[in-house]
């Protein structure tokens, strides 16, 4: 593998123009220290406001930290190429997959992942379920727009509310089970952590409670499942990641039932990096520390064969 030299220049881009903004600005912040605690001595911070940024003459390898829109849904990924430069995470074809829940949807039953049951429909049209289901604007992060409908009361307000992000959304059937991730590098699927939100479930609010004033969430990694358990929901990630062709690295959400089910949400390409983040802690857990994390995905990535 071509290591990387300490005066590499890196761009690393955050900001974007998406709904996940904020986060991605402190993550990049982060990456930026662990970068540098990592011995690179010529990180150039680039905050992105709009598409088709300007990156620093030089640049040897963009370090992706843009969340969402733009960053995440390929957008980026093909203006870099374009360029000819080197940049972190998957590609712009598995990266504008991914984004998209109703086309991960069809790859994921095409592949025999299991996946809960879905629909899709038009805003201002019902769905067919009953309740309980979720309904989920298909091309937003961080749980932006999802809404979970318990009963029959609230379906009305909940089309609406997840209808001002999306005119197309994906209905699915209502899995009760626990919350889990599974970070994957370069293949390689790390310990599955736990997700408990100390209320509600885990949106924008839960998962970054400092900014945005929800109640917070509480992880437990390794996760307290068997290892049975831990095993299937591992593979049951890994085939998700394989067929969706992400590369060098991702993070898979997936639900647990009572007797041991596992069933594959999404995939994120470009998982959270701040503080509190999943990735990084799935990390740690196997004693890769946050600065040796960071140089590993950008040196994954500058090896990576893009097609």
């Amino acid at each position: 593998m071509k290591q990387l030299a300490n005066d590499t220049k890196i761009a690393l881009l955050m900001g974007g123009p998406g709904a996940e903004r904020e986060v991605s600005l402190v993550s990049g912040k982060a990456v930026q220290e662990a970068l540098q605690q990592a011995g690179f001595t010529n990180v150039i911070p680039v905050v992105v406001e709009a598409e088709n940024p300007p990156i620093p003459d030089g640049t040897q390898l963009c370090y992706n930290m843009i969340h969402g829109t733009y960053g995440e849904d390929g957008g980026l990924q093909s203006y870099l190429e374009q360029l000819d430069i080197p940049y972190t995470g998957a590609g712009s074809a598995a990266s504008k997959l991914c984004f998209d829940k109703i086309l991960t949807k069809q790859v994921l039953v095409k592949a025999g992942v299991r996946t809960p049951k879905s629909e899709v429909i038009r805003a201002g049209e019902k769905p067919s379920f009953s309740t309980p289901l979720v309904i989920k604007p298909p091309c937003q992060g961080s749980s932006v727009g999802v809404e979970i409908v318990r009963e029959s009361g609230q379906l009305n307000a909940a089309l609406t509310a997840a209808a001002q992000y999306s005119n197309e959304l994906l209905v699915e059937e209502f899995i009760q089970g626990k919350e889990l991730t599974v970070a994957i590098l370069d293949g390689e699927a790390l310990p599955v952590i736990h997700i408990c939100p100390r209320c509600g479930f885990y949106d924008m609010q839960n998962k970054y409670p400092s900014m945005y004033g929800g109640a917070g969430t509480d992880y437990i990694c390794p996760a307290d499942i068997s290892p049975e358990a831990t095993s299937a929901v591992q593979q049951e990630a890994l085939s998700a990641y394989m067929a969706l062709g992400v590369q060098v690295y991702g993070r898979a959400d997936v639900l647990l039932t009572d007797d041991g089910i596992p069933y594959v949400l999404e995939i994120n390409t470009i998982p959270g990096m701040t503080g509190s983040s999943l990735f990084p802690k799935a990390a740690a857990a196997i004693g890769i520390s946050y600065s040796e994390l960071c140089r590993r995905i950008a040196e994954i990535s500058l090896n990576y064969p893009r097609s």
